[in-house]
């Protein structure tokens, strides 16, 4: 087998001391220009590719990588259009720090859990289950943490959108448009699926919280006691069965307000299929404003998110907080909160006559 190749191979190669050729790779304003292409002509020539990154991050006590937490399921990161937007906004500010993004599962079951056991040196916690124990495990940590579409707490950066005066804004459109009769389309994990009573509603996390707010806002105003149904989920068939509920009965509401444009899609879908146009006898809103708003017939009318925005600014609070924390630096933890607007397409109409 061939030797090893070491710093100290290419330090006896150039005729300089270990730490140089160290600088070289980690610290290049520490060396002249010429020394440093003279060393890493070298390196190459052997076939150095540069410190053993799990020796320099035990030599800098750090990893140079950060988690991000998402739902028990990773495929979500990878299927979901608005998550995957942000996430693609995080990755391209990360990048010139040097930082890996690490997906870690919310997961808390058997005996690897990843909030606990992956190396990281901070985490961004994203729209995750208040009850999963994720979140104890990183506090415990004491990583730096910046939260996202989750309710803010002292101490903790956070990152959200203005859900509530979205939400405000799209019941209000509908009102405005003389829609009596509205239904809401919800999702949540917890508490009670189906049809829905004012008194039965459980909210699992800040978005799903800030947007009923912001619906009750118009509609209590207006004197409109909405339909609800409620599902297990926003995957397209939990969707379409919440909207069926809604849509599959003779007093069926003439306008739906929906959660996301994801579970707005299942709404058109079963319209369609019980025959019901949109949106000549039915209107439709989602919230989100992803692609799939505008590719969908009618093109969705919906509140729009900055998700990139979003995630350049949860990057941005995460790195100056892992650079705090290495300095010894207390600041103030800031909680941002960022501007929805209605936009409106072509799936909301007045009601029937």
């Amino acid at each position: 087998m061939a030797a090893r190749v070491t710093l100290q191979t290419i330090a006896d190669r150039v005729g300089v001391s270990r730490m140089t050729v160290s600088n070289a790779f980690s610290k290049p304003d520490q060396l002249s220009a010429s020394l440093r292409e003279r060393i890493l002509a070298a390196a190459q020539e052997v076939g150095y590719v540069g410190p053993d990154p799990t020796a320099r991050a035990l030599a800098k006590g750090t990893t140079g990588a950060v988690g991000i937490v998402l739902t028990s399921s990773l495929r979500f990161a990878f299927t979901d259009p608005v998550a995957t937007s942000f996430l693609g906004a995080i990755a391209e500010q990360l990048g010139p720090t040097g930082l890996a993004l690490t997906l870690l599962t919310s997961s808390d079951d058997g005996e690897v859990v990843p909030a606990r056991d992956v190396a990281i040196d901070g985490a961004l916690i994203y729209s995750c289950d208040p009850t999963s124990l994720a979140v104890q495990y990183l506090t415990r940590r004491r990583l730096p943490l910046v939260y996202i579409d989750q309710t803010p707490v002292d101490g903790i950066a956070a990152v959200n959108v203005d859900d509530r005066a979205g939400a405000r804004a799209a019941a209000q459109h509908l009102i405005d448009l003389g829609h009596r009769r509205i239904g809401l389309l919800m999702s949540g994990v917890h508490g009670r699926h189906g049809l829905i009573g004012p008194e039965d509603v459980t909210v699992d996390g800040h978005a799903s919280a800030q947007r009923l707010l912001g619906w009750r806002d118009a509609l209590d105003a207006a004197g409109i006691v909405p339909l609800m149904a409620r599902q297990d989920g926003s995957v397209l068939e939990l969707a379409k069965a919440g909207a069926r509920l809604l849509l599959d009965r003779p007093d069926r509401p003439t306008a739906i307000l929906c959660f996301s444009d994801a579970v707005a899609y299942g709404a058109l879908q079963v319209a369609e299929e019980l025959g019901i146009s949109v949106p000549a006898q039915l209107s439709i809103v989602g919230f989100d404003d992803s692609p799939l708003a505008t590719q969908i017939r009618p093109a969705l009318t919906t509140v729009r998110q900055d998700v990139v925005a979003k995630g350049r600014v949860a990057a941005e609070a995460l790195n100056a907080a892992i650079e705090d924390t290495r300095a010894g630096r207390i600041v103030a933890a800031e909680h941002v909160v960022l501007p929805t607007e209605l936009v409106v397409r072509g799936s909301t109409a007045p009601p029937p006559a």
